[in-house]
Formats: structure tokens, C-alpha cells, sequence
């Protein structure tokens, strides 16, 4: 039997023995000369050894591509944990990959299920170093295989690999498919890169209380990125660490059995009680400044929860014994007309030149001047600003909160003193991890937020957010990142158990985006992700919770 494989660099297809890997149907190398490091099968990302049953239309991937560092980064992970297994056989440290950086992951070390994390010594992040480099050398095949769910069980037991145990305890299925890297092994989160040969540009070192691995970026694939210092990342996460251990949730292995258990209300209210505890400071922090900030700027990334953060911290603030006067850039847009357009050809709402900026500076100025001003709203149907007659009075204990993604941007405070500014970056940066060896995506939660609002309320389909997306992240890299450092503070927006209440919303959502389609293979990383969390109803959702901004319900006015 041969099944054919339609290739771009070819003009008639590959015909192949069925089953033979993916592969084979590609060259060595893209024509720029770098290595591929999976492929695209059917517009889904699958490892070059792959077997191909199917006729399917076949592409490479390299580590320039996000696909391909995605590959990538989950392939130095495993490789980094392969060594970890090496380096303390017989011991009882174990290695946790904590968290995404800018260049690459970030792990800690344990002496035990129950222990805290720690840092790593020199020497045990030589020794880890010089086993990922020998395991390089080796060119070892990373190889998938699919063994009988008990078999699975009996083996991630054996080896002590309870965070593996612990979510196959809430999967049923009678087949598993395992990563295997020399002798490690672990539940298949993704696809890998074939052979470890393609991962020796890497380095470790102690950061932030753990080991920082640094892998090749996606502009430069030859040499490990270099370390991004983020001291407010840093803190979020281990505070984001310190709270699992309150709420006993370490992993979505704990998440799925506190679902089980039908203990997950009190995984809500305490999440929700950290946020609540959040806001109180930040205003407690805002109203006993000396000088008090006039202005308070929100800025952040899509779906970063920003309009209810406005709404729930003015409501401290008020609580504070001020008078928050709440505004949006988003209402500040232009008419259509006057969009700017990207190198699409498409409108870039993106853009700061999409944002009125004379306008909301005089508005500004007014308010801080005791002056009032005519409310402005945005008109999302019409796509053109409207005044709807009544007026914003400012008082002599007014704040002026102003929240969007280009909140941050010093064009919008250039004659307001910088000690009359009080500035929060404003993220969903933290997840519980699925397992010690995968990167929980930051990112990835921001979109499944987008998806979910964007269907309830914008009638658009997933497909249609997810073609949108990479034009929403070319904007966040040039008009929101650059300006974290103009914030006074970051502030973690992510709930420890939302993607369990998002899963049975987006999953049906994901499930119609088909393989004919190019946004097909970010739809299957998210709905493999989500398949790892247990769903729960939204009706244990608080109404003023950030997650009501995209589920609906909320309780605040928005």
C-alpha cells in the first residue's frame, strides 16, 4: 500500500510505503539551509517520524517558524528532563519545569513530592549541562510510542513520575502515547524534534532562585538567546508557586482531582479572594503615595482581563476614599475611515495611530485640570466614536484610570510629573503546570480567553480569532512589551481554574476548525491542552470576576 504526500518543493507528489515516516517526504533542510524540526501534515504539527497512513499535503518546519520553536522548546525541556533523570538516579531530587521565559524555561529543583522548591548548586547544574551535551553527542532518537494505559500507569509508578500518574488518574483512554528520550519517558504533550543532535545550541544557569534553560530564539536558531532579566515575572511566579501550595494545587493533576472531589469551590473563592486581595493593595498602595497619583494607567496584552481589573480596582479605590474617573483607550479609536493599515493591507487596530491620542491627552489635561469633559464611547458596529451627552465632573479626590493596551505608552502622559503617575502592567502570566516537563502557555490561555469573548460577543468564530492572532502578537512585540518597564508593577490576571470553566466553551469552538484550514494546527494545541483539564460549570464563576469578562454574566458594568 503507498499513500502520496503533495510537497511545495515539489511539483508532482511523493509517493511513499504507507506508514513510512513523514519525513521522507521532505529534504533535509528548508532552502535558507536550516534543519527541519517537524512538519506540517494536514495543517497539523507532527514529529518527522511520524508514520504517514494518509495522502496529506506535507511541509517542513524549522525553529524560525512559532510552530517549530514550539517543537523546539518542548524538545530542550524534555531533553532537560531526560538529564535531570540521569544526573539524580537514586536521589530524591526531582526537576520541575516551572515556567516560560523570554528565552527559552525556567525549573527548580525539590528533595521530594512534598518539599518546597529550591535553587540548584553549581555543580548540579554542570552536571545537568554536561549530561544534555552528552546526550547531544549521542544524536539519541526522541521516539513516540503507545503502550496499554495500565502499562503506563505501572511504568510513570516504578519511577517515582507522579505528576504523570497523577493525570493519567483522570484520563481513561485504553491506549497512552509516551515520549521516550534514551531512558526517560513521559506522556506525549506535543511533538518532539526526531533526534537530540538538533538541540545543541542551549544553555543553563542559576536565575532567580532555579535554573534558567536558553534556547535559540526564532530570529537567531545557532546560539542560545540571551537572558532577559524580568524581576516582576519572577515575583508574580513564585508567588503564583506559594499559593499552589496553600490551595493544593501544584498541577491540573490536583485541579482535576479537587474537581473530583467536589472541592473546586473552594479552589474559586480562594483564587478569586488573591485577586480581591490584589486590587485592595494596589489601591491601598495608590491612595498612601505621597504625592497621591492623579493618573493610574492598565495596560496589557488581549485578553489580559484589563476592563475588569479597571473595574475592580476603582471599586477599591473608591473604598480608599477616592473618586476614580474610569476611561478607555479603546474609546479613544478612530472612525474606520482614518484606520491605519498593516503590511496585510488590513485595518491594524494594533497600531497607536489607531487611537486618538490629541484627543484623550485634552481629555487628560481637563480632568487633571478640574475641568469636565464630554463622555466619548466607541461604536463597534458603526466603527466611529460617539458622544451620548452626559458629561465626566472631576472632584478634588479624583483618579483618572485609563486602561488599554497602549495604557503605558509615555505619549499619553508627556506633561503630566512621572511622580503623579502610577503605572500596572497587567497579564495572565501563570497556569497550573500539566506536568514537570511542559511549559504551561501564558499565551495559549490569553487566546482561548479571546476565542470564548470573541464568539459571545463579537460573532466571530475561532477560526476567524485565530487567523487574527499572529497580527495581534506582531503588535503586542511592537506597541504593549516595550513599555512593561514603564509599569510600577505587574499584576497576574490568571485564575488557577480557568481553563477548567473555558474548556466546554471553547472546546466545541476549536472542533470546527478542520484540517483544510491553516488555522488548524493552533486549534489542535489548544484542544489537546484543554483535553488535560477537567470541566466544571460556569456557574461557580463569581459575577465579578475577571473570567466573566469572556464567559458573560459579569456583575460589573462594562
Amino acid at each position: 500500500m503507498t499513500v502520496f504526500a503533495k510537497t511545495i518543493n515539489r511539483a508532482e507528489p511523493v509517493r511513499l510505503s504507507v506508514f513510512a515516516p513523514v519525513g521522507e517526504a521532505l529534504p533535509a533542510t528548508a532552502p535558507d539551509g536550516a534543519p527541519y524540526v517537524a512538519a506540517l501534515a494536514n495543517n497539523d504539527v507532527v514529529s518527522l517520524a511520524t508514520p504517514l497512513a494518509v495522502n496529506a499535503t506535507v511541509s517542513g518546519l524549522t525553529a524560525a517558524s512559532e510552530e517549530g520553536w514550539l517543537v523546539m522548546r518542548r524538545s530542550f525541556c524534555l531533553l532537560l528532563c531526560a538529564a535531570a533523570e540521569n544526573v539524580f538516579r537514586g536521589k530524591s531530587t526531582q526537576l520541575r519545569v516551572r515556567h516560560s521565559l523570554k528565552c527559552g524555561a525556567f525549573a527548580t529543583l525539590r528533595d521530594g513530592d512534598d518539599a518546597a522548591d529550591r535553587a540548584a548548586t553549581a555543580d548540579e547544574i554542570a552536571a545537568l549541562a554536561g549530561e544534555m551535551q552528552n546526550a547531544v553527542a549521542a544524536d539519541l532518537p526522541i521516539s513516540e510510542e503507545t503502550c496499554a494505559y495500565e502499562e503506563a500507569v505501572a511504568l510513570f509508578a516504578a519511577a517515582g513520575r507522579h505528576d504523570q500518574v497523577g493525570l493519567l488518574s483522570h484520563r481513561n483512554e485504553p491506549a497512552v502515547v509516551l515520549q521516550r528520550c534514551g531512558s526517560f519517558c513521559t506522556l506525549r504533550q506535543g511533538p518532539c524534534v526526531p533526534r537530540t543532535g538538533l538541540l545543541s545550541a542551549f544553555a543553563l544557569e542559576e536565575r532567580g532562585g532555579g535554573i534558567a534553560l536558553r534556547i535559540p530564539s526564532r530570529a537567531d536558531t545557532t546560539r542560545p538567546a540571551p537572558f532577559v532579566p524580568e524581576p516582576e515575572l519572577f515575583r508574580i511566579h513564585r508567588e503564583h508557586a506559594r499559593w499552589g501550595e496553600v490551595l493544593g494545587i501544584r498541577s491540573v493533576a490536583d485541579l482535576n482531582q479537587a474537581v473530583a472531589e467536589n472541592r473546586i469551590g473552594d479552589v474559586v473563592e480562594m483564587s478569586e479572594a488573591l485577586h480581591d486581595r490584589n486590587f485592595a493593595s494596589l489601591a491601598a498602595r495608590i491612595a498612601g503615595a505621597s504625592p497621591r497619583p492623579r493618573v493610574v494607567l492598565i495596560a496589557g496584552p488581549s485578553s489580559a482581563g484589563k476592563t475588569t481589573s479597571c473595574r475592580r480596582l476603582s471599586i477599591h479605590l473608591r473604598v480608599a476614599g477616592l473618586v476614580p474617573v474610569q476611561l478607555s483607550t479603546d474609546d479613544y479609536f478612530v472612525p474606520e475611515s482614518e484606520d491605519p493599515i498593516g503590511p496585510d493591507g488590513k485595518p491594524d487596530y494594533e497600531d497607536i495611530r489607531a487611537v486618538d491620542v490629541a484627543a484623550l491627552r485634552a481629555d487628560i489635561s481637563a480632568l487633571m485640570a478640574g475641568r469636565p469633559i464630554r463622555r466619548r464611547v466607541f461604536d463597534f458596529r458603526a466603527k466611529v466614536p460617539v458622544w451620548p451627552g452626559d458629561e465626566i465632573r472631576p472632584d478634588p479626590r479624583s483618579v483618572i484610570v485609563l486602561e488599554g493596551i497602549h495604557a503605558l505608552n509615555p505619549v499619553f502622559r508627556e506633561d503630566i510629573p512621572r511622580k503623579l503617575v502610577f503605572g500596572i502592567y497587567l497579564s495572565a502570566h501563570s497556569q497550573p503546570a500539566l506536568d514537570d516537563c511542559t511549559v504551561a502557555s501564558s499565551t495559549d490561555n490569553r487566546l482561548v480567553r479571546r476565542i470564548v469573548r470573541d464568539h459571545f460577543f463579537r460573532g466571530r468564530d475561532a477560526r476567524a480569532t485565530i487567523a487574527m492572532w499572529p497580527s495581534v502578537r506582531r503588535g503586542e512585540e511592537k506597541w504593549i512589551f516595550p513599555y512593561q518597564g514603564e509599569a510600577d508593577t505587574h499584576f497576574d490576571s490568571a485564575l488557577e481554574y480557568e481553563l477548567a470553566v473555558l474548556r466546554p466553551f471553547a472546546a466545541p469552538l476549536l472542533a470546527e476548525v478542520k484540517p483544510a484550514d491553516p488555522e488548524y494546527a493552533v486549534a489542535r494545541r489548544l484542544l489537546a491542552n484543554l483535553m488535560n483539564f477537567h470541566s466544571f460549570p460556569a456557574t461557580s464563576v463569581p459575577g465579578d470576576s475577571i473570567l466573566r469578562e469572556y464567559i458573560g454574566g459579569s456583575l460589573l458594568r462594562y
